[in-house]
Order: C-alpha cells, then structure tokens, then sequence
C-alpha cells in the first residue's frame, strides 16, 4: 500500500499504521521536522502521516478489540512517536547555562491562559458593584458634561429605564444622587427629609417596580444646602457639627421610611453614626443598614461629580470636616469611631489613589469594606479612552480590579453597567 502524506507548518495531529487509526494529539512541528517525517514514512509504507492546521476533534474508531490493543501495546507495536520539537531563539541567541540551577521560577506559573486563571487571587463580578445614579425633577435626561456617558435622570422615566438596564447585566445596587431646585435650598436644608421629596419618591418607584434591588441612600445636606456644604453652616463660617447630625438623623429616618435598604452618611460630621443608628432604631428600622463613609477626603477628584449635582460650596472648602490627603493613620481612628457607633459597611473615598488606605481598612476591620471610584477617576479614563491615548474598557476593568485586590468588597463606579456588560459569560476578570 503506497503512502500518502499532507503536511505544512501547523500541527500533526493523525497517524494511521496500516489500517488503524492512532490519535496522538497536538505537538508543535518545524518544516524540517515535516521532511523528517516524509523520509520516514516512504521508508515505512503502510504508514500515513496528516499534518494540517486545520483542527479535526472528531474521534477516531480503533476496529480493534480491546484485548487486541492490550496484545499490541504488550507486545511493544506502538506508532513511532513524534520527535520532539524545541523552539529556538533567533539567530545568533547563546544558550546560557547560568540560571539552570534556579529552584522556583514563577513564570512557570504564567505560561497559559488556564494557569494564570487558575492561580488568580482577585475576581470582579456585577455583585461587587453599586451603580450610582443621579436623579432629578425634569422629564428629560440631561447630559452630565463632565461625565461622558453620565446623565441626570428623570425620576419617572429615565430613572426606571437605567436601572432596567443595569439589571439585565448583573448590577443590582445603586446609590441615588439628587439635584434639587434651588428654590428648595436652604441653610439648614429642611429638604433633606421631606418625606414626599425627590429621594423618597424615587425610592418608593424603584422598591415598587423592582423590589429584589437593593437601594443604597446619600445622607448629607450639601444637596439641599444653599451654602452647598455637607452641614450647617455658622455665621462665622464654621459648619455646625451636632445640630448638621441632628438633620442627618431626620434624613435618614425619612429615607428608611420610603423603602431605602442603606443609608449612607457622606458628611463627615463627628458621631453621626451612632446617632442615625439610634434614630433608626427608635423608628423600628433594625433591619436598615449604614454605610458610612469613614475616610472621605477632601480630594480634587470630586469636581465632575460637583457639576452633576450643582454642589459646590458657596464659599471656602470642605477641609474642616473631610480628611487630609496627607493623612493615613487618622484613618484608624475614624474606622474605630464608626465601628463602635454601629456602621454595618465602612466606605473609603476616593478609590484608586487611597488605595493604601483601602488596604488599611481591610487589614484592621472585620466589616465590610466598600471604594468609591469617584467622578473624576471616571472622567480621567473617559478622557483619555476618547483621545485614544489608552485602551478605555481595559484600563477600566484593571482600575476595578485593582480596587477588589486592595481590599474592597464593594465598589461604587460610575462604569458599574459598562463593566457589568463586559463581565457577561464570564467567571471574572481574566488576563490573557
């Protein structure tokens, strides 16, 4: 019987010794190792040899029985094996022998897709993020200039619309962000807890339309605050520190009420978890949780976020009541304060520049630890996505990633329903 064979520069993948047919699978061959083989097999001629890039899974049938196989392979009749082929380095390469008696080599852990999915110590799914949304009267969604892709939802309408959406990838928490009127501004911001106001009937929709989300809160008076800061404000300019926490709690309390399953105090004022739990629980509302936002710093990075809500401060800063950019250990101390007063999730603000500081939660807390990838990180990537100076989805989804590595259990993003939707079919961020 006269041979036949086919071969390029792809893989052998079939031998067939007479009638039999041997599966060997994939082994990587040089053309010259192909010509090898074309000597051997004109030497041979009941052998045939297919070598061809094209993938043939398909199973191929001994017509052998068993025993027969066994008496061959007992026997010593097996197929020649293939030669063993080493890729070479380019031309000219030494071959060095310095570095062979090296024990551990952890790239040996990296040379495969499936290794390096098997040994990754961080995962990122929808379940770890918390979209936020911004909401306000109009019937329109208006474009957030600062924030590509960001808007202002219309509480009856577009608010609905987004959240749809985000549950049809996996994201099921969201954080609502009011801009309220200005005509409803004042200096102590009674606003906060009109019980009919923009929060509440925003919360009351979405718990009525999709009650297995869960709805995360802002507590803070800067939103409805005419001097636009997170408490009341001093004639002398100093924010007023117990009489802010005596608002927070009403406001708390008037979102629990509506159906809100996190409240989330973002002001910073001193001793304001305890007193929100104690008013929760004096209304009968054990099961609401507080999310305090235990190391918000006065950062740069708020400015997008700002524009979002019209917030800015009427006049001077936030630096009496946010934390030093310099500052770490002060961190501790408001961790402990927020612990013993009976915060359920501990927040770090910003995110991917503090995180050390998420590490130090992590490393000092049992709670859990949320990052808030705030309106300017968002921006920045956008930015540089559009004037192509980086790859958006990439760096997007290694900022996040990043963020879980560091410690975060949770994490708010503005890129919540984008990173979601490159998420889908998948167990969790994979380098390839």
């Amino acid at each position: 019987m006269a041979s036949t064979i086919s071969f390029s520069t792809g893989n052998v993948r079939l031998i067939r010794v007479g009638n039999d047919h041997h599966y060997v699978g994939l082994r990587p061959i040089s053309p010259q190792r192909c010509v090898s083989f074309v000597a051997r097999a004109k030497a041979k001629p009941s052998m045939v040899i297919r070598a061809s890039n094209e993938q043939d899974t398909s199973a191929k049938i001994s017509s052998r029985s068993i025993e027969e196989c066994e008496a061959a392979a007992v026997a010593g009749n097996f197929p020649d094996p293939l030669p063993l082929y080493r890729p070479s380095g380019p031309r000219g390469t030494r071959m060095l022998n310095l570095l062979y008696s090296l024990s551990r080599r952890p790239r040996r852990n990296r040379k495969s897709a499936t290794l390096r999915a098997s040994f990754q110590e961080t995962n990122l799914s929808a379940a770890n993020l918390v979209l936020p949304l911004f909401i306000h009267e109009g019937e329109e969604d208006v474009p957030i200039g600062a924030m590509p892709g960001c808007f202002r939802l219309g509480w009856r309408h577009g608010l609905l619309d987004e959240v749809y959406k985000a549950r049809d990838v996996g994201v099921s928490s969201f954080v609502l962000f009011p801009k309220i009127p200005d005509a409803l501004k004042s200096q102590t911001g009674d606003e906060s807890f009109n019980d009919n106001g923009l929060v509440p009937r925003a919360i009351r929709l979405l718990k009525d339309k999709y009650p297995d989300i869960v709805v995360y809160t802002d507590v803070a008076l800067d939103p409805y605050s005419s001097d636009g800061h997170d408490g009341i404000v001093r004639e002398d300019g100093v924010i007023m520190n117990d009489e802010t926490v005596h608002q927070l709690c009403k406001q708390a309390v008037s979102q629990a009420r509506a159906g809100a399953d996190v409240v989330s105090p973002s002001d910073m004022m001193d001793g304001r978890v305890g007193a929100i739990r104690a008013a929760l629980d004096a209304e009968g509302f054990h099961d609401v949780s507080i999310m305090s936002y235990t190391a918000k710093y006065a950062s740069a990075f708020y400015g997008p976020f700002r524009e979002a809500l019209d917030s800015n401060p009427r006049f001077g800063d936030k630096k009496t009541y946010q934390m030093n950019p310099a500052n770490y250990r002060e961190a501790l101390t408001e961790t402990e304060a927020d612990e013993a007063e009976g915060a359920d999730i501990l927040l770090v603000k910003p995110a991917l520049p503090y995180l050390d500081v998420v590490r130090l939660l992590r490393d000092n807390s049992a709670l859990p630890i949320a990052a808030y990838q705030v309106s300017g990180e968002y921006s920045m990537i956008k930015a540089g996505g559009v004037l192509k100076m980086i790859d958006e989805e990439k760096v997007m989804m290694e900022s996040l990633l990043c963020i879980r590595r560091a410690g975060a259990d949770i994490i708010l993003s503005y890129f919540a329903r984008q990173a979601a939707s490159v998420l889908c079919g998948m167990s969790g961020m994979k380098f390839k």
